[in-house]
């Protein structure tokens, strides 16, 4: 049986004071499984970037809490969240985040260094990583020199090379054309068969019905939280 990796309970995100005050997310209630390749859906405004950022522990809940690989993190210190966030989450977003004057393979050892990794090892798993999402023959390009798909490979490969439990994704196919996209996707479906626990947000029908999964955020609710693809589609319609 697979155990709960992501376990959001009675969660509230609170910003401003006063008149000023935003309810983000309103006691949410949510459970991820171990191996799930699920999106979460929404409007702007419903939640569902505030949801993300704090299951990849970029923020903390001012009430609740956020149960991440059996531990509750909600109120660990900022260097214990950075480390998990650097060893057990890979990050995958809209905007590549590359940088500029980095190789793809340079940037794809960047997060090993903050984790310790030896140099020599560094290097193998970076170019593994690479060659796993077909890039193993630009290795030495800068982001300038590849496409918009072949940076989001490059994401892609940094994201996953540390081993990750939890591959988050942030609208990852936005800024890309539709032929890329059905390619980028592909990647996903493949890193999900491996077993890794893939959580994408996204406001595309069209991506979210990839997953297996669809959790709907409303006004900072989870107003369904376990929508096949078909189901979702006459939601979103409605």
């Amino acid at each position: 049986m697979p155990s709960t990796l992501i376990q959001l309970d009675n969660l509230s995100k609170v910003y401003g004071t006063g008149n000023a005050t935003v309810h983000a997310l309103n006691q949410v209630n949510l459970t991820i499984e171990e191996g799930e390749y699920c999106s979460i859906m929404g409007a702007s405004g419903s939640g569902k970037s505030t949801a993300m950022n704090v299951i990849g522990c970029l923020d903390r809940p001012t009430a609740g809490h956020y149960y991440f690989d059996q531990q509750d993190v909600s109120l660990l210190p900022n260097p214990t969240l950075a480390d998990i966030r650097n060893r057990k989450i890979g990050f995958v977003f809209q905007q590549f985040h590359l940088l500029p004057h980095l190789t793809a393979l340079d940037n794809v050892i960047l997060p090993m260094i903050y984790a310790g990794v030896s140099a020599t090892e560094r290097k193998d798993r970076a170019v593994r990583a690479l060659e796993r999402v077909g890039l193993g023959s630009r290795l030495y390009n800068k982001p300038n020199q590849l496409s918009g798909g072949q940076q989001q490979r490059v994401a892609i490969a940094r994201a996953i090379v540390n081993n990750p439990r939890l591959l988050l994704a942030d609208e990852p196919t936005g800024a890309l054309d539709s032929r890329t996209v059905r390619e980028i996707l592909a990647i996903f479906q493949e890193l999900h068969e491996t077993g890794i626990t893939i959580v994408m947000v996204t406001h595309e029908v069209e991506v979210a019905k990839e997953t297996k999964r669809i959790v709907w955020f409303r006004d900072g609710n989870v107003v369904y939280d376990h929508l096949t693809p078909e189901e979702m589609l006459e939601v979103a319609i409605s």
